[in-house]
């Protein structure tokens, strides 16, 4: 993967990259600061700044992976547990550098709509991701397994009103990534009004 400097090409160039295509690389804990700066930097009304990280690093990354996976048999009835999901939780800290739990910490200011929050914590997450790819990194915005489930929000400390949005997960991989598509030509999903 090749460093880009342009807004446009850093958009345009970045991709989803699973751990399962991470080589275990690890990203100085350095650099993950700085992403973390970059998602500080997310629009928020009123000032509210409702994005919060909880972020995995070292021994770390494996742990909370088999946590997670734990979380997984535990919560999951019989009937829709697997061995390959339970399997594959865990083996994201294998591949993977840090993770990143992206969350919302609802504040007092509730005249701010809920979704406004979410969207914030959301733009902190892209901002993120886009600050990875112009560093070469690999990242990807996983919701999967336990990240909904209320025993998630406890793992991680979280209060009633606070939401996950979900883990980034960041590290390195070989090769080219692949080509960017869109499956909907934009005239479709624009209505222009003068």
């Amino acid at each position: 993967m090749t460093k880009t400097t342009s807004i446009e090409e850093i958009i345009r160039g970045r991709r989803t990259v699973k751990p399962a295509s991470m080589n275990g690389q690890k990203i100085p804990d350095t650099v993950v600061r700085e992403l973390l700066e970059l998602g500080d930097w997310a629009p928020t009304h009123a000032h509210t700044e409702p994005w919060y990280f909880v972020v995995f690093a070292g021994d770390g990354v494996r742990e909370f992976c088999r946590d997670h996976a734990e979380l997984y048999r535990l919560n999951t009835p019989a009937d829709r547990f697997t061995t390959a999901a339970y399997e594959k939780l865990e083996a994201m800290g294998k591949t993977t550098s840090h993770v990143i739990a992206l969350c919302m910490k609802r504040g007092d200011n509730t005249k701010i709509p809920e979704q406004e929050e979410m969207a914030s914590t959301a733009c902190a997450g892209q901002n993120i991701l886009l600050g990875a790819a112009a560093r070469g990194l690999a990242g990807y915005w996983g919701t999967g397994g336990m990240t909904y489930h209320p025993s998630m929000k406890e793992y991680l400390g979280l209060e009633e009103a606070d939401k996950l949005l979900g883990f980034l997960y960041l590290g390195y991989a070989e090769g080219a990534l692949a080509p960017g598509q869109r499956i909907k030509p934009l005239a479709q999903k624009v209505r222009w009004v003068e």
